[in-house]
């Protein structure tokens, strides 16, 4: 008969072991995405709403080569424009956010808590009175009926533009004058109607606002010459008066011959107002990104300025705080050179950060520490118990409690191993439980010797067949 062994005792699942290496490659993974997604928070480009009116007008041809040069440039800040039919409806954007920026007069009805971004001219007044055509023969130039704003007074003026704006102006300038506002008549002539207006002989004097250079201004001034004789420009003499009384304009000063130097126009200096033109936003709107808006507008300024010759008007804001319309903060801090850099901003951010990291790496520590504490327990209950299986093994009668404290071991072996890759343990302490499966096995050879019982691996005799 053949002698039969029993089946070894199932093997002791062995526990999963953690992958420590995988988790901090997750965890880097994790915080890679989170500093690339705040990067590109800061750094992205951000698009700007500015409204400008009217369509096709000189404003508008500006905005929009300013909008094409940001993203040619690839700059940070780019511009979407949204074109209104007035100063009225792009304030209204404003107020209504649909736009961050706008285009408009200082002397406009501008909210309240509107802040000056950069001011795009300066526009002056310009008053002028025909001096009528000379008669046929006659060697004495005409005299012109108007001579100052005193002479208005019961005459009519032709006003350039549609604006109530420069109907208010002009109030203001002749109330300044001395001359009483409701006894000049006003007639207000589209930009487009200037020939209209220099053939229209109720008109006594003239008046346009725009910047100096200004074609509009220039033609007018040309029509009506053709038309009605030689201009005489009406000096404002209370201009810094108005200035004064009223913040939002400035005295200012017409130079000689800038509208022609043959003929000269004007034929010498004349003292007059001026009003700015400017791009507002609103004083909450972000000083972060009209600050950025700003020094990109002035370090494409002059190189605008070659293909849009409207471009070089362009100046800084007043960052007086007493300003009439004072800047905003963002252009402020550009202008002034306390502009804040990222570190200055998010320097308390990022330190907190940095300790609320820490601490949590702290903690982390003390968890895995503590962890890794009742694992190194159980390893040493499992070390004595190796110990004490070595007196058990020299006490065994029979080879099943021999094999028994083998699988006890070799259980012991399994959690030792689990413990060094969980690093709970180090090389040394591994060593030990070797030397302790060492003398455990010798404590075996030696009783199973010392009760005459086979070794588990020798052959055995099988029984012959009779």
């Amino acid at each position: 008969m053949s002698e039969t062994r029993e089946d070894p005792a199932p093997k002791r699942p062995r526990r999963k072991r953690k992958n420590y290496s995988l988790l901090i490659l997750a965890a880097g993974l994790l915080l890679f995405g989170v500093a690339a997604s705040t990067l590109y928070y800061f750094v992205r480009p951000v698009t700007l709403t500015i409204a400008v009116a009217p369509p096709g007008s000189d404003d508008q041809k500006l905005i929009q080569a300013l909008a094409q040069t940001f993203a040619r440039d690839q700059s940070p800040v780019r511009l979407s424009t949204v074109v209104t039919e007035n100063a009225a409806e792009s304030i209204a954007a404003l107020t209504s956010s649909k736009a961050d920026m706008a285009v408009a007069r200082a002397d406009l009805n501008l909210p309240a808590n509107a802040d000056a971004v950069a001011i795009l001219r300066k526009n002056v007044v310009v008053l002028w009175a025909p001096s009528g055509l000379r008669a046929k023969g006659s060697r004495r130039p005409p005299t012109p009926k108007i001579k100052s704003l005193d002479d208005l007074d019961g005459h009519r003026i032709g006003v350039i533009g549609r604006t109530d704006a420069n109907v208010t102006l002009l109030r203001v300038i002749l109330r300044e004058s001395g001359v009483n506002p409701d006894k000049v008549a006003v007639t207000q002539f589209a930009i487009n109607q200037t020939a209209e207006m220099a053939r229209d002989m109720t008109l006594d004097a003239y008046m346009a606002v725009g910047p100096l250079d200004s074609k509009i201004t220039a033609g007018a001034i040309a029509a009506t010459a053709a038309a009605r004789g030689q201009p005489k420009f009406l000096p404002i003499d209370v201009s810094e008066a108005i200035a004064a009384k009223h913040p939002l304009y400035e005295s200012a000063e017409i130079a000689g011959s800038i509208f022609s130097s043959s003929p000269a126009w004007p034929d010498d200096k004349v003292e007059t107002v001026s009003v700015d033109h400017l791009i507002i936003a609103l004083h909450s709107f972000s000083d972060t990104a009209i600050g950025a808006f700003v020094r990109q507008l002035f370090n494409v300024r002059q190189q605008l300025a070659r293909d849009v010759p409207a471009a070089a008007n362009i100046e800084k804001p007043d960052t007086d705080k007493d300003a009439a319309l004072p800047a905003h903060p963002g252009a402020a801090a550009y202008i002034d050179g306390t502009e804040r850099t990222f570190m200055d901003k998010y320097s308390d951010y990022i330190w907190f950060a940095i300790l609320g990291l820490s601490g949590l790496g702290s903690v982390g520590a003390w968890l895995r520490h503590a962890w890794r504490r009742n694992e190194r327990d159980r390893y040493l209950d499992h070390r004595d118990s190796l110990l004490e299986l070595i007196t058990k093994v020299r006490q065994a009668e029979t080879p099943e409690a021999l094999e028994k404290m083998q699988g006890e071991a070799d259980g012991v072996l399994r959690e030792a191993l689990d413990c060094y890759d969980d690093g709970a343990i180090e090389e040394g302490d591994l060593s030990a439980i070797g030397l302790a499966l060492d003398q455990l096995h010798h404590a075996v050879a030696d009783r199973r010797a010392m009760l005459g019982i086979a070794p588990p691996d020798a052959p055995r005799m099988r029984a012959m067949p009779g």
